[in-house]
């Protein structure tokens, strides 16, 4: 029980102290060096999984964009550890396919049987398919969006700053909530600034 509450206590401190995150960092870039056994494979696919299903789930939910503003930031860490897990995958698959699906793991066979349904032919076809689409329209269309609502969003911000200004000397407001809202519309303009540039690596 000690032993549980020490680690628990390390684990904390660890993130607090702003050390946990590049250590994730740095562990996502040697999963692209060191080779993973099938079981790491099945571990890490399962988290990327449900990971990305939590953060679907997430942006459905959320009211406001500023109520996820961590998204950008999100969405880079989960792109590199993909990319890594494809990296990792695809050397154990060149490395050991020869053994059989298995080797890769339970969750690259289960996935290969299910969409390809033993038909290599079939597989070439569907693999094309959601490369097309995830390049040409996901990847570009999510990437236009972004760039032209932070363009929009920073051309509105001196009026929105100008009619917090009139708000304020109409008496409309008071001080506290002007200043809250010139934090919020920069706030904003930030948060699509690094959609817009989290787009453009994904």
């Amino acid at each position: 029980m000690a032993t549980a509450s020490l680690t628990a206590f390390d684990f904390r401190a660890l993130v607090r102290s702003g050390v946990g995150v590049p250590l994730g960092v740095l562990a996502v870039l040697a999963m692209v060096i060191v080779p993973l056994p099938p079981i790491a494979l099945d571990v890490l696919f399962t988290f990327n999984i449900a990971l990305s299903l939590i953060v679907v789930m997430a942006v459905f939910y959320v009211l406001r964009p500023l109520d996820f503003a961590i998204f950008p930031t999100v969405l880079l860490l989960a792109t590199l550890l993909r990319l890594a897990l494809n990296v990792a995958s695809t050397r154990v698959v060149l490395l050991h396919g020869h053994t059989g699906s298995h080797a890769a793991g339970k969750v690259i066979e289960s996935f290969g049987e299910f969409v390809i349904g033993g038909n290599y032919a079939v597989g070439v076809v569907v693999f094309a398919i959601l490369t097309i689409i995830n390049f040409i329209v996901v990847t570009k269309g999510a990437g236009r969006i972004s760039e032209v609502t932070a363009r929009f969003t920073l051309d509105a911000m001196p009026g929105k700053q100008m009619a917090i200004d009139a708000d304020l000397n109409a008496g409309l407001i008071t001080q506290e909530e002007a200043r809250a809202r010139r934090a919020e519309v920069r706030a904003e303009a930030d948060f699509y600034g690094s959609m817009d540039g989290a787009s453009k690596f994904v």
